[in-house]
């Protein structure tokens, strides 16, 4: 059976379940062919998993402090396989959302495992047989997959990446964590919680290299005074086995070193998944690993376009739902193109972080004149009254006062950092923000404390 449509969209993650759902709200035909489940590595096995258990251990953090709040409770323990199986609740909740929305928006989905060797069409492999898709237009969304970087022993049992960590329903007694970056960190933080002994082992001189370097440099020493060892500037040699354990030599300044664990995180990063696309055949132009793209998402052939983690940059799950709406919209023919000015990102640790823009090192390398102000949540009402006062909010701003960058470390950091993104988006003076009534008692009032920090100094700071 062969079927036309106006689009087709390979992939039903974030960016491309969005892409069709705005696709539908545009009038368009479309079909979306996906071979596992509905929402991609985000929904299943990344940032909404994730999240449940980092609710489950940010409650359990606070229940060991509750004396602290005048509360007293019963015996503390964590039933991990609960942990677990709530977590399953939630994301089945929210893949079954999704369903009701392609369904209600008269998506047709495939499930199956999509083939794209020639331009206009594809061939799906479902379990009634091989079905032949044709599209004027074809949109790319096939994500990507975790990084197993090549050392000696990373394909022993109990070495395993986020996807497989999280299947697990019981947990170690000691986990080391490769790579110090958003998705190793937030693991760590999480298994910390729950009383496992966490190490992270991170080969640059840094955790988190890639935001701005104040935020790691204020975090590192809380997650050592919570416990947590932590190894940068240390490559890892070879993982052994020795009887139950798993041995993990590493090296730094000092010499090689050896760590046990019952369980290693692989958390090295990501690569762009090419399944089920022919790119030599196709004669697709591939920059850096990755599909490459114009601002309309746009590949070198035409009418087909690559979205998300596939076109490499920044591989968040917001950003592929954003190139998603301008691939579809460009090809409903408005004029659009893909901004990356004011991405904001998020980092699930104790306590959370978020950013947005530029950071103090970039602007320092730029060699452009730039103002800092920051305030310490320490000085905040509302943080003091939740018991959450470690961390603060930084904001950076051009000579003129204009906001170019931003970082919160603190509580709700990931809900605060909006009003920062519209700032970068939308080119504010930290006197606009200043100037804006927030709240009282409320965080986002440290925000508008470091907005006057930039033209003068924050009011609640001796």
């Amino acid at each position: 059976m062969e079927v036309n449509y106006q689009v087709a969209i390979l992939g039903g993650g974030p960016g491309g379940y969005v892409c069709a759902l705005r696709a539908a709200q545009l009038g368009l035909s479309v079909v979306l062919i996906e071979g596992d489940r509905l929402g991609g590595t985000c929904l299943n096995s990344g940032c909404i998993p994730t999240k449940a258990l980092v609710k489950s251990a940010d409650l359990y953090r606070e229940l060991e402090h509750a004396e602290d709040f005048g509360l007293f409770v019963g015996e503390k323990r964590v039933d991990y396989n609960a942990v677990v199986a709530r977590k399953d609740r939630v994301v089945n909740a929210l893949v079954g959302g999704v369903e009701k929305l392609m369904k209600a928006a008269n998506i047709r989905v495939i499930k199956g495992w999509g083939e794209f060797k020639e331009v206009g069409q594809l061939s799906v492999t479902t379990e009634n047989g091989v079905e032949l898709i044709r599209a004027e237009n074809v949109v790319l969304a096939t994500g990507s997959v975790p990084i197993r970087i090549p050392i000696p022993g990373a394909d022993l049992p109990g070495v395993v990446t986020s996807e497989e960590l999280l299947k697990e329903k019981e947990l170690p007694k000691r986990l080391v964590v490769i790579g110090g970056g958003v998705v190793g960190l937030e693991f760590a933080s999480i298994y910390k919680a729950f009383g496992v002994q966490v190490s992270v082992v991170e080969m640059l001189p840094t955790l988190l290299p890639t935001i701005d370097e104040e935020i790691p440099k204020r975090l590192t020493p809380l997650l050592k005074r919570s416990g947590m060892e932590i190894f940068t500037k240390t490559a890892v040699k070879e993982i052994r086995q020795e009887g139950e354990s798993l041995i993990i030599q590493v090296e730094d300044g000092k010499g090689l070193r050896d760590i046990p664990a019952d369980r290693v995180l692989l958390s090295t990063g990501r690569k762009p998944s090419f399944r089920g696309i022919k790119v030599d055949s196709l004669g697709l132009e591939i920059e850096k690993r990755a599909i490459k793209v114009n601002a309309q998402m746009q590949t070198n052939l035409p009418h087909v376009y690559a979205i998300g983690d596939l076109v490499g940059g920044i591989m968040l799950a917001h950003v592929a739902s954003a190139e998603g709406i301008v691939a579809v919209e460009h090809i409903a023919g408005r004029s659009v193109e893909m901004k990356y000015k004011a991405i904001p990102s998020a980092i699930f640790t104790h306590p959370e972080i978020a950013s947005v823009g530029s950071t103090e090192q970039e602007l320092k390398a730029s060699g452009k004149i730039y103002r800092a102000s920051k305030f310490p949540f320490s000085a905040n009402g509302k943080a003091l009254a939740l018991g959450e006062s470690l961390g603060l909010v930084k904001i950076l701003a051009d000579q003129e006062g204009i906001i170019v960058g931003a970082s919160i470390m603190g509580p709700q950091a990931s809900s605060l950092i909006p009003e920062l993104v519209l700032a970068v988006e939308k080119g504010l003076r930290a006197e606009d923000i200043a100037r804006t009534v927030h709240a009282h008692p409320t965080l986002p009032e440290a925000i508008m404390e470091a907005a006057h920090g930039i033209d003068g100094k924050p009011l609640h700071l001796a």
